[in-house]
Order: structure tokens, then sequence, then C-alpha cells
């Protein structure tokens, strides 16, 4: 069984600061999953929840890049949600919502098995997986939520890698840790403001090897768009006030959800990333300052 711990599934994100959101994209989905990899993205997240997602499009777009860019599916990493029907347009959903939970899921991950299949032949189902498979919220209980995941760990190495859960409190994620057998990888969580941006939950991912992911992470934050750490940064650093916000939570060990639809700015955020990088290790003393303000604003001042 692989390891079940950050530093494992950061290896397999490709230590991106970067995961691509693919939700909202509707029929353009193929075409953008494409230019994101070809731009450099090599992470991609999406759901089985046709209302918001286009899972088919995302594989589809993903084997055209395949082959266009001469790369294997190990290359990448996919990471794709079971959905309740609480979450779903019962009229186009991936399973029937009368059907026992079991069965949804079974259902549900078979659905995207196919639909992330590594090539068109569907003989390739045979060797098709998911890198992580996430609950995309917690279910109706707390009972609920522990069968679904049972059901998903019987999944894992073979055609799961990872398991995740996304919209989550701590307490329920504590529950979740404690009464499963293979431990939750990713938390994926809006990091903003109404959460006062998860800071005990992301302090207890750190001390159990979880990646926290975030999403929403620019339309969710205009005040920190607009804070003086993200100003100052991207003024000396030469990059977008975006990719100041992006590195800055980067930093908190959080790896962002990035959903452009510019093919151009795909590249500038990635490139901008770097710079950012770059220009940190020749300034640290001011980096350091203008990190140390971001924590403070966002409640980190007891991390380290």
């Amino acid at each position: 069984m692989p390891p079940t711990h950050s530093n494992a599934v950061r290896q397999a994100i490709g230590n991106s600061p970067f995961i691509y959101g693919t939700a909202w994209k509707k029929d353009a989905t193929t075409k953008l999953v494409s230019q994101a990899l070809s731009a450099g993205f090599v992470a991609i997240d999406t759901a089985a929840q046709p209302r918001h997602y286009r899972e088919d499009l995302v594989g589809t777009g993903m084997r055209e890049s395949l082959v266009s860019n001469n790369m294997k599916r190990e290359q990448l990493y996919v990471q794709t949600k079971f959905t309740s029907p609480a979450g779903q347009d019962l009229n186009n959903m991936p399973y029937s919502a009368e059907a026992p939970l079991e069965t949804q899921l079974h259902t549900s991950v078979k659905s995207s098995l196919h639909n992330l299949r590594p090539t068109d032949d569907l003989s390739s189902m045979d060797s098709s997986y998911i890198d992580c498979l996430l609950l995309h919220s917690p279910l109706q209980t707390t009972r609920a939520t522990m069968e679904a995941w049972k059901v998903l760990e019987s999944y894992v190495p073979h055609s799961i890698r990872y398991l995740g859960i996304s919209n989550v409190t701590l307490p329920v994620l504590k529950a979740l840790y404690n009464g499963s057998t293979i431990k939750p990888s990713v938390v994926q969580n809006r990091f903003y403001l109404a959460t006062a941006y998860d800071v005990p939950l992301r302090r207890f991912c750190r001390e159990k090897d979880i990646v926290y992911e975030s999403f929403w992470t620019l339309t969710g934050n205009p005040g920190l768009l607009q804070s003086t750490p993200v100003v100052m940064l991207a003024q000396f650093a030469g990059v977008s006030k975006a990719v100041a916000l992006y590195s800055l939570v980067t930093a908190l060990d959080v790896v962002v959800l990035n959903g452009t639809t510019n093919a151009e700015r795909m590249r500038e955020d990635l490139q901008g990333a770097e710079k950012v990088q770059q220009w940190a290790r020749k300034m640290q003393d001011s980096w350091n300052t203008i990190l140390g303000d971001f924590k403070h604003l966002v409640g980190d001042t007891d991390v380290e």
C-alpha cells in the first residue's frame, strides 16, 4: 500500500503550487484542460458532479494531452470526487439517488474510472486509476460519512491511490481520521475569512501529514488581494497581485486550485510563482517580513 501522507501526494502533484480546477468550465473543459497541461500544469481537479463539472471532458482533454505532449499517465495527478445526492442535479447524475449508499459509491467510482481512463480504447479501463478521490462533502451524518469512507477504502491502492474530503470542519475531520483505516491524505476547503482561514484545521493537517488544498482563493479573498503584504510582494517581485496572493498562501503549506480560463494567464501564473520563489531566495529578509505580516493577517501567528 502506498504511503498516505502529504509528501507522497505532493510528489504525485509534482511539487507544483497549483492544481488546475475544472469546475464550471462546461463545454470548454476539454480545451482548457489541454491548455493547462500544455502550459505546465501537472495536476487536475474534477468531480463526478455533472451539475458543476464535466468529468468526461476532463478525461478527453487529459487523453488528448497525453498524446500531443508525449506524456505518460503517471506524470499527471488527477483527483475527482464522489458527490452525494444532496449536491447533485437529480436529473443528471452518475448513479441513481434511490440506490443504497454503497451502490451509489461503486457506480460513481466506476463512472469516474471510465471518464478518466488513460486512452480512448475502452480496454484501458483495466489500467485506469484515480490519484485521489475525495468525498465532495461529509454526508448527512458522521455514520454515513464513515460508511462511505469504508467503501472507498476498498479501492486503495489499485483503482484509487489516496483518499480525501472536501468542505469539512475540524470535528468531522478528526472523527474521520480517528475512525478510518486508510487516513485522509487531502482536505480541500475554502481558504477565506468566513472560516478564519481554517487555522486550527490546517494545523491538524500539518500534524497528520494531510495536504490542505484551497479553492476560491482569489474570489473568496478580495480583502487579502488588496492587503499590504500582497501589494508589496507584487511590486517587489514584479508579479500580479493574484500571483502574489497565491504565493503567500502556498507558503502556508497550502496547495492552491487555479481555475483560470485564460491560456496566457496559465503560463503567467506558473512562471510568476517561480519568479516569487527566486525573489524570496535572493531577498530572504524582505520575504520573511512580508510573509510574517501575511501570517498575522490570516491568524497564523503561532505557526512556524
